[in-house]
């Protein structure tokens, strides 16, 4: 019989304040950039290697998007959810789920690479591989 692994989730909480809205109270689109930044490096602390693997190399962020669903206002929570897909042996790609109220709001993504500290593309080690796919949805 085989035993079916459920994908873990990473999830982040937020409060939007008024530093990260305009005149008109919406939040500022480059917020949510920011955010993925923190949520990555959050998970990849408390998730992946509290060293951020330092050590062996350093992670690239190759691409990066944000697709804006719907607005959001100072003191609204916000909980970011994180999962990762297409792992590979240099790279994988991380999906940002942000919610308000339950809500969809916005969704990114970003593909990572690891290069070692000379910038030059390399292996993932492989523990660091399977912690990574814990994340896959």
């Amino acid at each position: 019989m085989l035993m079916q692994v459920t994908a873990q989730t990473f999830v982040h909480s937020l409060t939007i304040y008024l530093k990260d809205s305009n005149a008109y109270g919406n939040t500022y689109f480059a917020r949510y950039f920011e955010w993925q930044g923190i949520c990555r490096e959050k998970w990849f602390f408390e998730c992946i290697s509290r060293d951020m693997l330092q050590n062996e190399g350093v992670f690239i962020t190759k691409h990066a998007e944000q697709d804006y669903l719907q607005e959001t206002f100072p003191f609204q929570d916000i909980a970011c959810e994180l999962n990762a897909f297409d792992v590979r042996k240099c790279s994988f790609w991380l999906e940002f789920r942000f919610y308000a109220d339950g809500k969809p709001v916005s969704v990114g993504r970003q593909q990572i690479v690891f290069a070692n500290h000379a910038k030059q593309i390399t292996a993932l080690p492989e523990p660091v591989i399977a912690s990574i796919k814990r994340y896959v949805k």
